[in-house]
């Protein structure tokens, strides 16, 4: 016998109800193809082809359901996918113009029939809140997507209260009520993670709230969220929409792990996602990919990079900036950054999109290093300062970690090196518990400079080595190249280099426990290393190691 259509529109409707998108798609797509679907089957249609990149298919589907409603007299529903029609072109496809169409005919629908108490009347405010958070007023959007999430509650509409709150969190961040925001937007993500929200509700959730964390330098969010994406990916295997920009987040977090070879795994992926068809993302996964290039000193391949963020809307600062530094282009550095110190973000530690898509605190940090490098000690610390006073706000250790590191690399430069190796010893120890090694590294670097500069060669010594050790270890060669030691190894035959960097330290009359925060392992780590150098020398205690060390001139 054969099968009946409406078997097989049953086995579509629960392929969508479980996430299996590609099934839902095929199952949906074949029976449209044999005889038009209900405007309801179409909205599935569109979801599921979203979910899976086809755009247009999406947006065919969703435009086609629109008419259906329209044709039956139901112009809620007709509104709510002219709504999300424009909500997609809008945030996934940057197309404002054609989005701003769909949205003003959701409302003009709604306003010309007549259509009054509904809950798409809290959807077809959230264009209007999402332009005056671009490039408006954010106290006004905040009390549009506030009048949203009052329609949401009273309507239980899951989906209008997730994105109606993820707005004015944002919204709060942008007046700088910086710890207000994050945490509505924290409620925001348990929210989703429990209710039932739709899934293209629940990707634009994710993405928005950890670029958020990002652009915030929260890195303790971030992780958090990061991870919890990666787990909602990993549960819809054929999902393709917002899969990019997960694995763009997870390079960066590999990345400040020191674990960079994974990092350019995961970019070079993220590239490939994003680029078919090209989605807003996509820029800023050219960046992540020119940053790792850059600070591997593959200098012709961060620049190709940069120029490829550029071309996809993204601006290539302040990593561009560095990279002409890297190349002795001061003159261009400088006019770079300062031109973003001026336009970037008003608020504290907040993305300016229309100007920048990186952070304030990323800008500062970047413009302190190149004002330095161009000899302008003045500049760079009014830049440090402000810089204190942004994480003296934000209280992330991230930025109070930069923060730290920026002052005392003024302090060294002004000729105060016992000042500046206060706020280094400090910034040291903040990479050291974010388990960050190669940003612990280059504090290292300036706390050898300082050391040196009071008269200490010897544990400025002890400093350049153990930074050497994580550049080694990352491969940021020029890093290395420019400390001078090119290859960490050679410290001793029988040995280890972090063996070596053990005995330092303990020679130096560290703990365990002091020694795995300096090398940014753990005190287990640290116990084996030392029983190793005992058993490799033969010696019975932490005395004798440190008579061994002076013996052997590692002191």
């Amino acid at each position: 016998m054969a099968e009946r259509p409406e078997d097989e529109l049953g086995r579509a409707r629960r392929a969508f109800d479980r996430g299996e998108w590609t099934q839902a798609r095929a199952r949906l797509g074949a029976l449209d193809g044999s005889a038009p679907l209900d405007p309801g089957d179409l909205q599935r249609l569109a979801q599921a082809a979203l979910l899976l990149g086809q755009h247009e298919l999406a947006e065919d589907a969703w435009a086609r359901a629109h008419q259906g409603f329209l044709d039956r007299g139901d112009i809620a529903a007709a509104a709510r996918c002219a709504f999300w029609i424009g909500l997609v072109l809008l945030t996934g496809r940057g197309d404002t113009v054609r989005g701003g169409g769909w949205s003003g005919r959701a409302r003009r629908l709604l306003d010309e029939h007549g259509v009054g108490d509904v809950p798409e009347r809290g959807y077809v405010l959230l264009p209007t809140a999402l332009g005056e958070l671009d490039g408006g007023d954010p106290r006004l959007a905040r009390d549009v997507f506030r009048e949203a999430a009052e329609l949401g509650e009273r309507f239980g509409e899951a989906d209008l209260i997730a994105l109606a709150r993820l707005g004015e969190g944002q919204a709060l961040i942008r007046m700088g009520e910086a710890h207000q925001g994050a945490a509505l937007l924290d409620e925001v993500m348990v929210g989703v993670e429990r209710e039932r929200v739709s899934a293209i509700t629940a990707g634009i959730v994710y993405c928005a709230v950890i670029l958020a964390c990002q652009q915030l330098l929260d890195l303790r969010r971030a992780q958090a969220w990061t991870a919890a994406l990666s787990r909602w990916c990993d549960e819809q295997p054929d999902l393709v929409t917002f899969r990019g920009q997960c694995l763009v987040h997870r390079s960066e977090l590999a990345a400040l792990r020191g674990e960079w070879d994974e990092a350019v795994v995961e970019a070079d992926r993220a590239c490939a996602q994003l680029s078919q068809p090209p989605d807003p993302a996509l820029g800023l996964a050219w960046y992540q990919r020119a940053e790792l290039h850059r600070l591997r000193g593959e200098l012709p391949a961060a620049e190709t990079a940069y120029e490829r963020a550029a071309a996809a809307g993204h601006d290539p600062h302040p990593g561009l900036a560095l990279l002409w530094l890297a190349q002795d282009r001061v003159t261009a550095a400088r006019a770079a950054i300062e031109r973003l110190v001026r336009d970037a973000g008003p608020y504290p530690g907040v993305v300016d999109e229309a100007h920048s898509p990186r952070s304030r605190p990323e800008v500062l940090a970047a413009a302190v290093e190149i004002l330095l490098a161009d000899g302008d000690v003045v500049a760079a610390e009014r830049v440090a300062d402000e810089l204190d006073r942004v994480a003296a706000g934000l209280e992330t250790p991230l930025v109070t970690a930069m923060a730290a590191r920026a002052h005392g690399a003024v302090l060294l430069a002004a000729g105060d090196p016992a000042a500046a190796l206060a706020a280094l010893a400090a910034a040291r120890t903040g990479w050291a518990d974010l388990e960050a090694p190669y940003e612990a590294a280059r504090t290292r670097v300036l706390v050898a400079r300082a050391l040196g500069e009071l008269g200490d060669d010897g544990t400025a010594a002890l400093e350049r080595h153990a930074a050497a050790e994580v550049f080694a270890s990352v491969g940021a060669a020029d890093d290395l190249e420019r400390l001078g030691i090119l290859d960490p190894s050679d410290a001793t035959g029988e040995l280890t280099a972090r063996e070596v960097e053990v005995v330092r330290l303990v020679a130096a009359g560290h703990t365990n426990q002091e020694i795995a925060r300096q090398l940014v392992i753990s005190p287990k780590t640290v116990a084996r290393h030392l029983h190793n150098v005992f058993t490799k020398l033969a010696l019975p205690n932490r005395s004798a190691a440190t008579a061994w060390a002076y013996e052997h001139g590692l002191m």
